[in-house]
């Protein structure tokens, strides 16, 4: 199955090559509707694309270098939605940081897939 999984990551280097970043919650910065949750890292989307949630695809934008290193899979009980977010670009630590902002609520669950 490997050469499916290295198909699956270069499918997704192609659409955040081609896409353009839109970070609209800096890190540093609150979410709009959860006072208590600050973003530890650059969160945004795939401007031009589509998720579940009819907006664009989720990208968490590091620090490191920018590639696209692992993507979250999660399941929201609250919203009753799954998606996916892709990380391009994070440390261990912010991916620690990621993995626990979606997994530090009994209403929302994730896993993260490493490349």
């Amino acid at each position: 199955m490997n050469g499916f999984d290295d198909a699956f990551w270069k499918m997704l280097d192609s659409l955040v090559r081609d896409s353009e970043i839109v970070i609209d919650r800096p890190k540093g910065t609150v979410h709009p509707k959860y006072p208590d949750f600050v973003y530890e890292v650059d969160y945004g989307y795939l401007k031009d694309t589509s998720s579940m949630d009819g907006a664009g695809i989720d990208v968490w934008v590091g620090s490191g270098e920018k590639r696209v290193d692992a993507v979250m899979c999660t399941v929201d009980c609250l919203k009753r939605d799954s998606e996916i977010k892709i990380l391009i670009g994070c440390t261990e630590e912010e991916k620690l940081s990621i993995y626990r902002a979606h997994n530090d609520t009994q209403y929302m669950k994730g896993i993260m897939i490493r490349r």
